[in-house]
């Protein structure tokens, strides 16, 4: 089996040293960082399948580093910050972060999250297919095509990179193309824990992936929300 790769990154030497710990005692290799500088070398030399990046840090803060992350890796990051406004938590999401953990936190739930996550990366395309009108591992729907075998999204065949959260809610709707799932159901099938205080975190994504499928983004031919209700997958031939 093998062993996975978290990437720790902080200012804070005893948060680096005692959350490098705890992974350790998970079975996670660690690696570690102090800046945004060193976390973007670390991905440049070293194999890293999760990030636990901290916002505030000298030299390049968390959200500016995640930018630069995302222009390459989709692997999942998860931010920890002591920084507990809803508005602090949309930006982190919205930059391309996949779960956002407030500090002090509790250490049994960050290890769930770090499992969740891993869990959906290396799962990618694992589902069965569902009620899409494609077949096997390939969902298409209209200039959307979704190859499960190789996690690829084109739209009107041009690639699109998502992050494993994107392209789990992606497929989750694209399996059942005019169903309304509420913010509740997709956070639950897609994070596999409870929705507790999940629609803001579900909101974010869906308006991520609108940026990345559509033309035009408000006023999207594909994913369309339905008003106090959820979101769905307009189903076209």
């Amino acid at each position: 089996m093998e062993q996975y790769s978290i990437l720790v990154v902080d200012d804070d030497r005893e948060i680096v040293r005692s959350l490098g710990k705890l992974l350790e005692l998970e079975g996670y290799r660690v690696l570690t960082a102090f800046n945004g500088m060193e976390a973007l070398d670390r991905l440049e030399t070293d194999t890293v399948h999760l990030i636990l990046l901290d916002v505030m840090m000298p030299q390049l803060n968390g959200l500016s580093a995640l930018m630069r992350i995302r222009r390459k890796h989709n692997i999942p990051v998860i931010i920890l910050s002591a920084k507990t406004e809803e508005s602090d938590k949309v930006s982190g999401l919205t930059m391309g972060a996949d779960d956002y953990v407030t500090k002090p936190y509790n250490t049994a739930e960050l290890m769930a999250r770090v499992r969740s996550q891993l869990r959906r990366y290396f799962s990618l395309g694992a589902a069965p297919a569902g009620e899409g009108s494609g077949s096997g591992n390939v969902l298409k729907n209209g200039g959307l095509l979704l190859d499960r075998n190789t996690k690829q999204l084109t739209v009107d065949g041009e690639p699109v990179r998502l992050t494993a959260t994107e392209y789990k809610i992606l497929e989750l709707l694209m399996e059942h193309p005019g169903y309304v799932f509420s913010a509740e159901q997709i956070y639950s099938r897609v994070w596999q824990e409870d929705a507790y205080a999940g629609e803001k975190t579900v909101m974010v994504h869906i308006r991520r992936i609108r940026e990345k499928i559509e033309i035009t983004p408000k006023n999207p031919k594909y994913l369309k929300v339905v008003w106090g209700i959820g979101y769905k997958i307009e189903k076209y031939d």
